[in-house]
């Protein structure tokens, strides 16, 4: 040290940038599912986008996108109404990558069984493990679609834009647009889940047209080109679209009160909004508002799954990565034992999640309706549920370096309750689980034929459905969470038996179908499980 040098120390024992990991490398219940699903030939454009995501340039737009909110300005300054929302232009990178890729609508154009919602499905699960606000505009799109097509004047006229891989942010009348998006507009203030309790109203016109009148509480994405809402005709509950701009050119009598300052998902905006008189073209028939929309929030909910997986799967590559390359006590954290043991866990926690998920995403693809009955409100309850705590592991693999905004972990902790929460929180999810049981023995059915595909593979397993069909004929209320998360268990059992490695099944099923169950912290794993070989699978490189 040369005089006048205050230097203390070298910096060394930290981890270098995770920017530029091959992350489909180090997630091969992604790339196994994808081929699985019938959607092998989207691999090399998956690896594209894989490695768009992890670049440094990408990274830094997700980091911007959430730190520069968006911004309400209802008026311009000369009193005029205007009711727009200023993005940083990160958001608009992000938008314009994931819709540019076809992550919106653009699988509906392709004849079912091709893969193309299995592809769209891996894509969306990556680029959220990149920014996962932007996706709610993004899945609200896609989910639009088979909704409009109820009625084939609206879906002629709208989803082609909605299709279209161009994004075209902005004011203006739809049929002028190169790109559309859709958003919808559902909750009120005194209803929430309960949206049959809404007090919107929908007055008939003389042109057969709707005027509609009322306040929603949650509204996300209100910037998008047009809306799928709920309100009161005088036939009863009924769906609505309702474009930002009239075919005359004109703006429709939506107004933007106030944008919600959320826990997470920071970068989109969600805003309360009026219909003063806005006018609106009815959706199926009157009265039957929740069964023309249950496809959108069908869709949705495939999303949410899609995107907790993809956030367990994020803050896995983080932890991963810094236990690789940060020593403590002598020793290397990944080859310390109780440290492999947790990351280990969170490895098997983000397999069963991505498999599921892209197990959905296939039944999706294929018109597996029956199986997507039951399972997407089970797989919905339960993935969602356990991202909080498994993302919360992650962070602490960091130690105090997880709990600071510069590692990103902070993001993804803000983000990982949302999905649980949108499209029907806990209690309302398991509830549609038990109302599929009851309701639809069909479902069950198609469910058991998946789940039963691996009977014999494991005692432990056959043990857990045999408790599953115990369940199954209570069917009481109070039971309904621990029916929705044994129904999802089953399922994520029964893939992982039939195609992951066998270090990662029997682990699996050691850890959440032994009679002490599933109900405890990461790291608890059986002593037999090869944490060593779990922990590089999942390790990016």
């Amino acid at each position: 040290m040369q005089p006048g040098d205050h230097r203390t120390h070298r910096v060394e024992n930290q981890p270098p940038p995770v920017a530029g990991a091959d992350v489909l490398a180090c997630d091969p219940a992604l790339t196994e599912a994808v081929a699985r699903e019938g959607a092998e030939e989207a691999l090399p454009a998956l690896r594209q986008l894989g490695a768009l995501v992890t670049s440094p340039e990408a990274r830094e737009h997700a980091r911007l996108a959430d730190t520069h909110r968006p911004v309400l300005h209802t008026h311009d300054r000369y009193g005029h109404r205007i009711d727009e929302v200023e993005f940083h232009p990160s958001w608009h990178w992000l938008m314009r990558t994931s819709v540019g890729w076809g992550l919106h609508g653009a699988p509906w154009v392709a004849e079912p069984g091709t893969g193309a919602h299995v592809a769209r499905a891996a894509g969306f699960y990556l680029m959220s493990q990149l920014e996962a606000g932007h996706g709610c505009p993004i899945s609200m799109t896609y989910a639009a679609v088979p909704a409009l097509r109820h009625d084939p004047e609206l879906a002629r006229r709208f989803e082609p834009g909605l299709r279209s891989t161009s994004y075209e942010f902005g004011l203006a009348e739809p049929s002028t647009k190169a790109g559309l998006l859709a958003g919808m507009s559902m909750t009120e203030k005194q209803g929430g889940s309960d949206v049959r309790a809404g007090t919107t109203t929908a007055t008939v016109t003389s042109d057969g047209t709707y005027r509609l009148l009322g306040h929603k509480w949650f509204t996300s994405a209100p910037m998008n080109d047009l809306f799928l809402t709920l309100a009161q005709a005088p036939g009863g509950l009924t769906c609505f679209v309702l474009p930002r701009v009239l075919p005359d050119g004109t703006r429709n009598a939506i107004r933007l009160q106030r944008l919600k300052d959320k826990l997470g998902n920071r970068s989109n905006a969600s805003a309360e909004i009026e219909y003063t008189g806005a006018t609106g073209w009815r959706l199926g028939d009157e009265g039957r508002g929740v069964q023309t929309i249950i496809e959108m929030v069908s869709m949705t909910r495939l999303d949410c799954v899609l995107g907790s997986a993809a956030l367990t799967r994020a803050a896995l590559t983080e932890a991963a990565h810094h236990v690789a390359h940060r020593s403590a006590f002598g020793t290397r954290l990944a080859d310390a034992p109780l440290m492999q043991a947790v990351v280990a866990d969170l490895a098997l926690e983000s397999e069963g999640a991505t498999a599921l998920a892209m197990r959905l995403a296939g039944a999706v693809d294929r018109g597996e309706r029956q199986l997507l009955r039951l399972a997407l409100p089970a797989a919905k309850y339960l993935v969602c549920k356990r991202a909080p705590a498994a993302v919360a592991e992650a962070l602490e693999c960091l130690g105090g370096n997880g709990y600071v905004e510069e590692s990103g972990m902070p993001r993804l902790y803000r983000e990982a309750p949302l999905n649980s929460i949108w499209e029907g929180s806990g209690n309302v999810t398991a509830l549609d689980v038990l109302r599929a049981v009851t309701r639809e023995p069909d479902s069950v059915d198609a469910v058991f034929e998946e789940i039963e595909s691996a009977s014999g593979r494991d005692s432990w397993f056959d043990r857990g459905v045999r408790e599953l069909r115990t369940e199954l004929r209570a069917r009481e209320e109070r039971r309904a969470r621990r029916l929705a998360e044994m129904l999802a268990l089953c399922l994520q059992g029964s893939l992982l038996l039939r195609h992951a490695p066998d270090e990662v099944a029997r682990a699996f099923v050691a850890s959440r179908f032994l009679p002490d169950g599933p109900w405890r912290t990461s790291g608890t794993l059986p002593a037999e499980s090869q944490t060593a070989e779990l922990v590089a699978r999942v390790t990016p490189s």
